[in-house]
Protein backbone atom coordinates (compact mmCIF):
# COMPACT_ATOMS: atom_id res chain seq x y z
CA UNK A 1 0.00 0.00 0.00
CA UNK A 2 1.29 3.47 -0.88
CA UNK A 3 2.28 5.55 2.09
CA UNK A 4 0.74 9.01 2.13
CA UNK A 5 2.17 12.02 3.92
CA UNK A 6 0.17 13.79 6.64
CA UNK A 7 -1.01 17.18 5.37
CA UNK A 8 -0.02 18.85 8.63
CA UNK A 9 3.06 17.15 10.09
CA UNK A 10 4.30 15.33 6.97
CA UNK A 11 4.65 11.96 8.75
CA UNK A 12 3.99 8.85 6.68
CA UNK A 13 0.44 7.65 7.26
CA UNK A 14 -1.22 4.35 6.46
CA UNK A 15 -3.65 3.80 9.37
CA UNK A 16 -7.16 3.49 7.91
CA UNK A 17 -10.00 5.36 9.62
CA UNK A 18 -12.71 4.16 7.21
CA UNK A 19 -12.90 2.99 3.59
CA UNK A 20 -16.15 4.00 1.89
CA UNK A 21 -15.22 2.53 -1.49
CA UNK A 22 -15.16 4.37 -4.81
CA UNK A 23 -17.45 7.36 -5.09
CA UNK A 24 -18.12 10.36 -7.37
CA UNK A 25 -17.66 13.88 -5.98
CA UNK A 26 -20.66 14.40 -3.72
CA UNK A 27 -21.56 17.85 -5.04
CA UNK A 28 -21.03 17.13 -8.74
CA UNK A 29 -24.69 16.94 -9.74
CA UNK A 30 -25.47 15.81 -13.27
CA UNK A 31 -27.61 17.26 -16.05
CA UNK A 32 -29.79 14.90 -18.08
CA UNK A 33 -27.37 14.73 -21.00
CA UNK A 34 -24.50 13.77 -18.63
CA UNK A 35 -26.24 10.55 -17.60
CA UNK A 36 -24.91 8.52 -20.53
CA UNK A 37 -21.32 9.77 -20.03
CA UNK A 38 -18.84 7.85 -17.84
CA UNK A 39 -18.70 9.40 -14.40
CA UNK A 40 -15.46 10.29 -12.64
CA UNK A 41 -15.11 8.39 -9.36
CA UNK A 42 -12.41 8.50 -6.71
CA UNK A 43 -11.45 6.38 -3.70
CA UNK A 44 -13.15 7.59 -0.53
CA UNK A 45 -10.59 6.17 1.84
CA UNK A 46 -9.87 8.11 5.00
CA UNK A 47 -6.57 7.81 6.85
CA UNK A 48 -5.46 8.96 10.29
CA UNK A 49 -2.00 10.19 11.29
CA UNK A 50 -0.75 8.35 14.35
CA UNK A 51 1.50 11.25 15.29
CA UNK A 52 -0.92 14.25 15.24
CA UNK A 53 -4.25 12.34 14.88
CA UNK A 54 -5.32 14.40 11.87
CA UNK A 55 -8.02 12.37 10.09
CA UNK A 56 -7.69 13.07 6.37
CA UNK A 57 -8.46 12.08 2.79
CA UNK A 58 -5.52 12.05 0.40
CA UNK A 59 -6.05 14.62 -2.37
CA UNK A 60 -7.43 12.78 -5.40
CA UNK A 61 -9.14 15.75 -7.00
CA UNK A 62 -7.96 19.35 -7.02
CA UNK A 63 -9.93 22.03 -5.16
CA UNK A 64 -10.21 23.94 -8.48
CA UNK A 65 -12.29 21.11 -9.93
CA UNK A 66 -14.39 20.78 -6.79
CA UNK A 67 -15.13 24.36 -5.84
CA UNK A 68 -14.94 26.60 -8.92
CA UNK A 69 -18.68 26.13 -9.54
CA UNK A 70 -20.49 24.93 -6.45
CA UNK A 71 -24.08 23.84 -5.85
CA UNK A 72 -24.15 24.67 -2.15
CA UNK A 73 -25.80 27.98 -1.28
CA UNK A 74 -25.75 28.69 2.46
CA UNK A 75 -28.88 30.82 2.37
CA UNK A 76 -31.33 27.95 1.73
CA UNK A 77 -31.44 26.66 5.32
CA UNK A 78 -33.52 28.68 7.79
CA UNK A 79 -31.82 27.11 10.81
CA UNK A 80 -28.39 27.96 9.47
CA UNK A 81 -29.34 31.60 8.86
CA UNK A 82 -30.71 31.90 12.42
CA UNK A 83 -27.48 30.44 13.74
CA UNK A 84 -25.47 32.99 11.76
CA UNK A 85 -27.61 35.97 12.75
CA UNK A 86 -27.18 35.09 16.43
CA UNK A 87 -23.44 34.75 15.92
CA UNK A 88 -23.15 38.19 14.26
CA UNK A 89 -25.08 39.85 17.12
CA UNK A 90 -22.93 38.11 19.73
CA UNK A 91 -19.51 38.73 18.17
CA UNK A 92 -20.17 42.39 17.18
CA UNK A 93 -20.85 43.21 20.83
CA UNK A 94 -18.12 40.97 22.21
CA UNK A 95 -15.28 42.65 20.32
CA UNK A 96 -16.88 46.07 19.72
CA UNK A 97 -16.95 45.98 15.92
CA UNK A 98 -17.84 49.32 14.28
CA UNK A 99 -17.53 51.25 11.03
CA UNK A 100 -13.73 51.39 11.46
CA UNK A 101 -13.37 47.61 11.75
CA UNK A 102 -12.93 45.04 8.99
CA UNK A 103 -14.46 41.57 8.94
CA UNK A 104 -12.96 39.16 6.40
CA UNK A 105 -14.74 35.89 5.68
CA UNK A 106 -12.99 33.00 3.97
CA UNK A 107 -15.29 30.88 1.79
CA UNK A 108 -17.95 33.58 2.13
CA UNK A 109 -20.39 31.71 -0.13
CA UNK A 110 -23.44 33.79 -1.16
CA UNK A 111 -22.92 36.51 1.46
CA UNK A 112 -25.18 34.69 3.95
CA UNK A 113 -23.03 35.92 6.90
CA UNK A 114 -21.44 39.16 5.75
CA UNK A 115 -24.87 40.66 4.90
CA UNK A 116 -25.63 40.86 8.65
CA UNK A 117 -22.39 42.73 9.39
CA UNK A 118 -23.08 45.00 6.43
CA UNK A 119 -26.54 45.82 7.88
CA UNK A 120 -24.69 47.05 10.97
CA UNK A 121 -22.47 49.30 8.78
CA UNK A 122 -19.40 47.18 9.62
CA UNK A 123 -17.02 46.98 6.61
CA UNK A 124 -16.64 43.48 5.13
CA UNK A 125 -14.63 41.53 2.56
CA UNK A 126 -15.57 38.07 1.32
CA UNK A 127 -13.16 35.64 -0.33
CA UNK A 128 -14.97 32.87 -2.23
CA UNK A 129 -13.59 30.51 -4.91
CA UNK A 130 -16.92 29.59 -6.56
CA UNK A 131 -17.74 32.31 -9.10
CA UNK A 132 -21.43 31.36 -9.39
CA UNK A 133 -21.93 31.66 -5.62
CA UNK A 134 -19.78 34.80 -5.18
CA UNK A 135 -21.88 36.54 -7.84
CA UNK A 136 -24.97 36.29 -5.60
CA UNK A 137 -23.02 38.04 -2.79
CA UNK A 138 -21.77 40.73 -5.17
CA UNK A 139 -25.36 41.40 -6.28
CA UNK A 140 -26.20 42.06 -2.62
CA UNK A 141 -23.46 44.72 -2.57
CA UNK A 142 -21.01 42.60 -0.58
CA UNK A 143 -17.43 43.08 -1.72
CA UNK A 144 -16.23 39.59 -2.69
CA UNK A 145 -12.96 38.43 -4.25
CA UNK A 146 -13.36 35.33 -6.41
CA UNK A 147 -10.35 33.30 -5.39
CA UNK A 148 -8.98 30.59 -3.13
CA UNK A 149 -7.56 31.99 0.07
CA UNK A 150 -3.84 31.30 0.42
CA UNK A 151 -0.66 32.78 1.84
CA UNK A 152 0.08 34.31 -1.57
CA UNK A 153 -3.34 36.00 -1.67
CA UNK A 154 -2.86 37.36 1.85
CA UNK A 155 0.52 38.84 0.84
CA UNK A 156 -1.33 40.82 -1.86
CA UNK A 157 -3.89 42.09 0.68
CA UNK A 158 -1.19 43.13 3.17
CA UNK A 159 0.53 45.12 0.39
CA UNK A 160 -2.73 47.06 0.04
CA UNK A 161 -2.78 47.55 3.84
CA UNK A 162 -5.85 45.32 4.20
CA UNK A 163 -5.84 43.74 7.66
CA UNK A 164 -8.73 42.18 9.56
CA UNK A 165 -10.07 42.75 13.08
CA UNK A 166 -12.03 39.53 12.67
CA UNK A 167 -11.48 36.61 10.30
CA UNK A 168 -14.38 34.19 10.02
CA UNK A 169 -14.28 30.75 8.43
CA UNK A 170 -17.33 28.51 8.71
CA UNK A 171 -16.86 24.95 7.51
CA UNK A 172 -13.79 25.87 5.50
CA UNK A 173 -10.85 24.57 7.60
CA UNK A 174 -11.90 21.00 6.76
CA UNK A 175 -12.06 21.88 3.04
CA UNK A 176 -8.48 23.06 2.46
CA UNK A 177 -5.87 20.56 1.27
CA UNK A 178 -2.93 22.78 2.27
CA UNK A 179 -3.86 23.57 5.85
CA UNK A 180 -0.44 25.05 6.74
CA UNK A 181 -0.50 27.54 3.86
CA UNK A 182 -4.07 28.53 4.78
CA UNK A 183 -3.17 29.27 8.41
CA UNK A 184 -0.01 31.19 7.46
CA UNK A 185 -2.25 33.33 5.23
CA UNK A 186 -4.68 34.05 8.07
CA UNK A 187 -1.85 34.96 10.42
CA UNK A 188 -0.55 37.55 7.95
CA UNK A 189 -3.82 39.43 7.45
CA UNK A 190 -4.88 39.40 11.11
CA UNK A 191 -4.27 42.66 13.03
CA UNK A 192 -2.02 42.27 16.07
CA UNK A 193 -5.04 42.48 18.39
CA UNK A 194 -7.41 40.71 15.97
CA UNK A 195 -9.28 37.45 16.35
CA UNK A 196 -10.13 34.43 14.21
CA UNK A 197 -13.34 32.41 14.51
CA UNK A 198 -13.52 29.06 12.78
CA UNK A 199 -16.36 26.54 12.87
CA UNK A 200 -15.87 22.95 11.76
CA UNK A 201 -17.52 19.57 12.41
CA UNK A 202 -16.03 17.84 15.47
CA UNK A 203 -14.48 14.45 14.71
CA UNK A 204 -15.53 13.30 18.21
CA UNK A 205 -19.21 13.67 17.19
CA UNK A 206 -18.53 11.98 13.86
CA UNK A 207 -17.17 8.90 15.65
CA UNK A 208 -19.67 8.93 18.51
CA UNK A 209 -22.75 9.27 16.27
CA UNK A 210 -21.69 7.17 13.25
CA UNK A 211 -21.65 10.23 10.98
CA UNK A 212 -19.66 8.54 8.22
CA UNK A 213 -21.94 10.21 5.64
CA UNK A 214 -20.28 13.56 6.45
CA UNK A 215 -17.16 12.19 4.77
CA UNK A 216 -16.67 13.29 1.18
CA UNK A 217 -13.87 14.37 -1.13
CA UNK A 218 -14.55 18.07 -0.48
CA UNK A 219 -13.73 17.50 3.19
CA UNK A 220 -10.00 16.95 3.17
CA UNK A 221 -9.70 16.87 6.99
CA UNK A 222 -11.77 15.79 10.04
CA UNK A 223 -10.73 17.77 13.07
CA UNK A 224 -10.41 17.52 16.83
CA UNK A 225 -9.50 20.38 19.17
CA UNK A 226 -6.27 18.58 20.11
CA UNK A 227 -5.11 18.46 16.50
CA UNK A 228 -6.26 21.98 15.58
CA UNK A 229 -4.57 23.41 18.69
CA UNK A 230 -1.33 21.70 17.62
CA UNK A 231 -1.62 23.14 14.09
CA UNK A 232 -2.28 26.73 15.23
CA UNK A 233 0.50 26.55 17.84
CA UNK A 234 2.92 25.42 15.15
CA UNK A 235 2.12 28.75 13.43
CA UNK A 236 2.52 30.81 16.65
CA UNK A 237 -1.18 31.27 17.21
CA UNK A 238 -3.22 30.38 20.29
CA UNK A 239 -6.74 29.02 20.70
CA UNK A 240 -8.08 30.95 23.70
CA UNK A 241 -11.71 29.82 23.77
CA UNK A 242 -13.86 27.06 22.27
CA UNK A 243 -17.60 26.37 22.13
CA UNK A 244 -19.42 23.18 21.24
CA UNK A 245 -22.29 24.04 18.88
CA UNK A 246 -25.05 21.92 17.37
CA UNK A 247 -24.62 22.73 13.65
CA UNK A 248 -23.71 19.99 11.16
CA UNK A 249 -24.28 17.22 13.68
CA UNK A 250 -21.96 18.77 16.29
CA UNK A 251 -19.27 21.33 15.56
CA UNK A 252 -16.63 23.36 17.36
CA UNK A 253 -16.25 27.12 17.18
CA UNK A 254 -12.72 28.14 18.06
CA UNK A 255 -11.41 31.61 18.99
CA UNK A 256 -7.81 32.25 17.95
CA UNK A 257 -5.35 35.10 18.61
CA UNK A 258 -1.71 35.85 17.87
CA UNK A 259 0.49 34.12 20.44
CA UNK A 260 2.11 37.49 21.26
CA UNK A 261 -1.25 39.08 22.14
CA UNK A 262 -1.29 38.86 25.94
CA UNK A 263 -4.39 41.03 26.39
CA UNK A 264 -6.72 38.09 25.89
CA UNK A 265 -6.67 35.39 28.61
CA UNK A 266 -7.05 31.70 27.74
CA UNK A 267 -10.37 30.37 28.97
CA UNK A 268 -10.96 27.20 30.92
CA UNK A 269 -13.16 25.91 28.06
CA UNK A 270 -10.05 24.90 26.10
CA UNK A 271 -8.62 22.67 28.81
CA UNK A 272 -12.03 21.10 29.52
CA UNK A 273 -12.61 20.12 25.92
CA UNK A 274 -9.08 18.76 25.47
CA UNK A 275 -9.74 16.58 28.51
CA UNK A 276 -13.12 15.45 27.13
CA UNK A 277 -11.43 14.40 23.86
CA UNK A 278 -8.73 12.53 25.74
CA UNK A 279 -11.30 10.67 27.85
CA UNK A 280 -13.27 9.75 24.71
CA UNK A 281 -10.10 8.23 23.25
CA UNK A 282 -9.09 10.74 20.59
CA UNK A 283 -5.43 10.40 21.58
CA UNK A 284 -5.57 6.63 21.05
CA UNK A 285 -5.19 5.29 17.49
CA UNK A 286 -7.49 2.30 18.18
CA UNK A 287 -10.50 4.65 18.63
CA UNK A 288 -10.06 5.67 15.01
CA UNK A 289 -9.33 2.22 13.68
CA UNK A 290 -12.51 0.76 15.25
CA UNK A 291 -14.79 3.20 13.43
CA UNK A 292 -15.22 0.98 10.35
CA UNK A 293 -17.21 -1.59 12.31
CA UNK A 294 -19.83 1.02 13.19
CA UNK A 295 -20.24 2.12 9.58
CA UNK A 296 -20.69 -1.44 8.35
CA UNK A 297 -23.38 -2.00 10.99
CA UNK A 298 -25.43 0.99 9.70
CA UNK A 299 -24.90 -0.09 6.10
CA UNK A 300 -26.41 -3.52 6.82
CA UNK A 301 -29.37 -1.99 8.68
CA UNK A 302 -30.13 0.43 5.85
CA UNK A 303 -29.89 -2.20 3.12
CA UNK A 304 -32.28 -4.41 5.13
CA UNK A 305 -34.77 -1.55 5.44
CA UNK A 306 -34.72 -0.77 1.70
CA UNK A 307 -35.01 -4.44 0.72
CA UNK A 308 -37.96 -5.06 3.05
CA UNK A 309 -39.81 -1.96 1.81
CA UNK A 310 -39.18 -3.04 -1.79
CA UNK A 311 -40.58 -6.54 -1.15
CA UNK A 312 -43.76 -4.98 0.26
CA UNK A 313 -43.99 -2.64 -2.73
CA UNK A 314 -43.71 0.50 -0.58
CA UNK A 315 -42.74 3.72 -2.32
CA UNK A 316 -39.62 5.48 -0.99
CA UNK A 317 -38.35 8.98 -1.78
CA UNK A 318 -35.45 10.89 -0.27
CA UNK A 319 -35.56 14.45 1.05
CA UNK A 320 -32.52 16.68 0.56
CA UNK A 321 -29.95 16.42 -2.22
CA UNK A 322 -27.23 16.89 0.38
CA UNK A 323 -23.63 15.85 -0.09
CA UNK A 324 -23.92 13.57 2.95
CA UNK A 325 -26.81 11.75 1.28
CA UNK A 326 -24.67 11.03 -1.75
CA UNK A 327 -21.97 9.47 0.40
CA UNK A 328 -24.59 7.35 2.17
CA UNK A 329 -26.37 6.12 -0.97
CA UNK A 330 -23.18 5.40 -2.91
CA UNK A 331 -21.55 3.57 0.01
CA UNK A 332 -24.67 1.42 0.55
CA UNK A 333 -25.13 1.02 -3.23
CA UNK A 334 -28.77 2.03 -2.96
CA UNK A 335 -30.28 3.75 -5.99
CA UNK A 336 -33.12 3.75 -8.52
CA UNK A 337 -34.19 0.18 -7.84
CA UNK A 338 -35.21 1.25 -4.31
CA UNK A 339 -35.86 5.01 -4.53
CA UNK A 340 -38.34 6.87 -6.78
CA UNK A 341 -36.70 10.31 -6.72
CA UNK A 342 -35.17 12.94 -4.41
CA UNK A 343 -36.61 16.35 -3.51
CA UNK A 344 -34.77 19.53 -2.55
CA UNK A 345 -35.82 23.08 -1.69
CA UNK A 346 -32.93 24.60 -3.61
CA UNK A 347 -34.20 25.46 -7.12
CA UNK A 348 -30.59 25.39 -8.31
CA UNK A 349 -30.57 21.60 -7.80
CA UNK A 350 -34.06 20.77 -9.09
CA UNK A 351 -34.00 18.99 -12.46
CA UNK A 352 -30.46 17.77 -11.86
CA UNK A 353 -29.46 14.20 -10.94
CA UNK A 354 -27.50 12.84 -7.99
CA UNK A 355 -23.92 11.72 -8.68
CA UNK A 356 -23.50 7.95 -8.70
CA UNK A 357 -27.14 6.95 -8.20
CA UNK A 358 -28.53 9.22 -10.98
CA UNK A 359 -31.72 9.85 -9.00
CA UNK A 360 -33.69 12.84 -10.27
CA UNK A 361 -34.04 15.88 -7.97
CA UNK A 362 -37.54 17.36 -7.89
CA UNK A 363 -39.47 20.10 -6.10
CA UNK A 364 -40.79 19.00 -2.67
CA UNK A 365 -44.33 19.64 -3.98
CA UNK A 366 -43.95 16.32 -5.83
CA UNK A 367 -44.37 14.45 -2.53
CA UNK A 368 -48.02 15.58 -2.35
CA UNK A 369 -48.68 14.15 -5.80
CA UNK A 370 -47.05 10.75 -5.41
CA UNK A 371 -47.77 10.11 -1.69
CA UNK A 372 -44.81 7.84 -0.84
CA UNK A 373 -44.90 5.57 2.21
CA UNK A 374 -41.38 6.52 3.36
CA UNK A 375 -39.37 9.74 3.20
CA UNK A 376 -35.69 9.17 3.97
CA UNK A 377 -34.24 12.40 5.38
CA UNK A 378 -30.68 12.57 4.06
CA UNK A 379 -29.64 15.86 5.78
CA UNK A 380 -30.51 14.42 9.22
CA UNK A 381 -28.85 17.45 10.87
CA UNK A 382 -31.93 19.54 9.91
CA UNK A 383 -34.49 16.75 10.31
CA UNK A 384 -36.76 18.78 12.63
CA UNK A 385 -36.98 21.62 10.10
CA UNK A 386 -37.81 19.12 7.31
CA UNK A 387 -40.34 17.06 9.31
CA UNK A 388 -42.09 20.29 10.20
CA UNK A 389 -42.13 21.49 6.56
CA UNK A 390 -43.69 18.31 5.19
CA UNK A 391 -45.71 17.08 8.17
CA UNK A 392 -48.61 16.64 5.70
CA UNK A 393 -47.27 13.16 4.82
CA UNK A 394 -49.10 11.84 7.90
CA UNK A 395 -52.40 12.44 6.03
CA UNK A 396 -51.77 9.25 4.04
CA UNK A 397 -49.78 7.43 6.74
CA UNK A 398 -46.38 8.45 5.39
CA UNK A 399 -43.35 7.89 7.66
CA UNK A 400 -39.95 9.52 8.05
CA UNK A 401 -36.73 7.50 8.04
CA UNK A 402 -33.66 8.94 9.76
CA UNK A 403 -30.51 7.01 8.74
CA UNK A 404 -27.95 8.35 11.25
CA UNK A 405 -26.85 7.68 14.05
CA UNK A 406 -29.11 4.59 13.91
CA UNK A 407 -31.79 3.73 11.35
CA UNK A 408 -34.99 5.08 12.87
CA UNK A 409 -38.56 5.14 11.48
CA UNK A 410 -40.83 7.94 12.71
Amino acid sequence: MNSHKCRFCNSSINNVFVDLGISPLSNSFLKENDLSEPEKKFPLKVLVCQKCFLVQIPEFETPDNIFSEYAYFSSYSKNWLNHIQNYVEMISKKINLNQNSLVVELASNDGYLLQFFKDKKIPVLGIEPAANVAKVAQQKGIETMVNFFSEKLSDGLVKKSIKADLIVGNNVLAHVPNINDFIRGMKKILKSDGMINMEFPHVLELIKNNQFDTIYHEHFSYLSLNTVKMIFEFHNMTIFDVEEISTHGGSLRIYVKHKENENIPIKNSVELLLKKEDEFGLLDISTYENFSQKTNHIKRKLIDFFNEAKQKGDKIVCYGAAAKGNTLLNFCKIGKEHIEYVVDNNPYKQGLYLPGTHLEIKDPIEIKNSKPKYIVILPWNIKDEIMNDISFIHEWGGKFVIPIPEVEII
